[in-house]
């Protein structure tokens, strides 16, 4: 039975790294005698010599192969079990980054981030608005922590909890032709004038999809990242938008809400964070708790 310690195994891996008892021996500040009676110990256990040994470089046997990688498996694993111990120990310490597109209401996040703040108190956070695919961008490199975007990514890297499936509704101005009418074919906005979000919000993407899909390409007269703006450029008939029906709900009377039929675009929202990569207990118990927060309030349109 190998009973060989991580310490051992470390100090194997560094005289694998080096090429040499000499200056592995330097590296981790202990006798090259030392580290060659760590190095004998091992074989013993093993069975067999690890190391082809020459004048110029020490080099790895077949038995040493196979013990060089398990040992990078055991020493990443020992790192991921120290870190979640240290995170166990300062589980009520912490800052978390998350991303917002500027088309989702923040007054809900804000609660579900204050709610946890009230629970753990010296968890600080950082909220910023972006459009899905710019959130994206910054999760998968590590600028944020947790990103909110529309669904399906363009990167399977990520791990996600979608908690929203709403359908586009078309937006125009009180004195539009089209306000009167409780529902329109998508077809039918092939000669209106477009205001949409710019090229960095996936909601974007998925109307430009859907025109093009019943034969026509949106004439954008002009595209913003801020909501406020649509709503605004659509109430002076400067054109027509397509909106989540939730946000929809939340605007003036000075434009009007329809449903849009042949086909109905889904929209569909989801908290996303890096898949396969080392989450502090923190970071794990913000998802744990976001989990029960939205499933409270998801809101499923079919």
């Amino acid at each position: 039975m190998i009973l060989m310690e991580i310490r051992h195994l470390q100090y194997f891996m560094e005289v694998t790294r080096t090429g040499s008892f000499t200056h592995a021996a330097s590296q981790l500040y202990i006798t090259q005698p030392a580290i060659s009676r760590i190095i004998k110990s091992l074989e013993e256990e093993v069975g067999a010599a690890l190391f082809h040994r020459s004048r110029k470089q020490l080099t790895l046997t077949e038995a040493g192969h196979v013990l060089y990688k398990y040992a990078q498996v055991i020493e990443e694993q020992h790192q991921e079990m120290q870190a979640e111990l240290d995170d166990l120990k300062h589980l009520k310490k912490g800052h978390i980054r998350i991303g917002l597109p500027s088309i989702v209401n923040s007054f809900f996040f804000s609660r579900l981030m204050a709610s946890f703040h009230k629970e753990y108190p010296e968890i600080t956070f950082q909220l910023e608005e972006d459009g899905s695919k710019r959130v994206e961008e910054n999760v998968m490199n590590d600028k944020l922590d947790f990103g909110v975007v529309v669904l399906p990514t363009q990167r399977d890297i990520f791990d996600y909890y979608a908690f929203v499936k709403e359908k586009l509704k078309l937006i125009v101005p009180a004195s539009h032709h089209l306000a009167d009418q409780q529902s329109i074919p998508l077809s039918a906005l092939k000669e209106e004038a477009f205001i949409m979000f710019d090229k960095d919000f996936a909601l974007r993407d998925s109307i430009m999809t859907a025109c093009k899909h019943v034969g026509f390409e949106p004439s954008v007269i002009s595209e913003t990242s801020q909501l406020d703006f649509i709503e605004e450029m659509v109430a002076s008939n400067l054109g027509v938008s397509l909106l989540p029906e939730s946000t929809c709900n939340a605007l003036t009377s000075n434009v009007q809400a329809i449903s849009v039929s042949d086909p109905m675009i889904d929209w569909v929202l989801a908290i996303i964070w890096k898949k396969d990569h080392h989450l502090t207990y923190m970071k794990k118990e913000f998802i744990r708790f976001a989990e029960e927060k939205l499933a409270q309030t998801a809101k499923w349109n079919e």
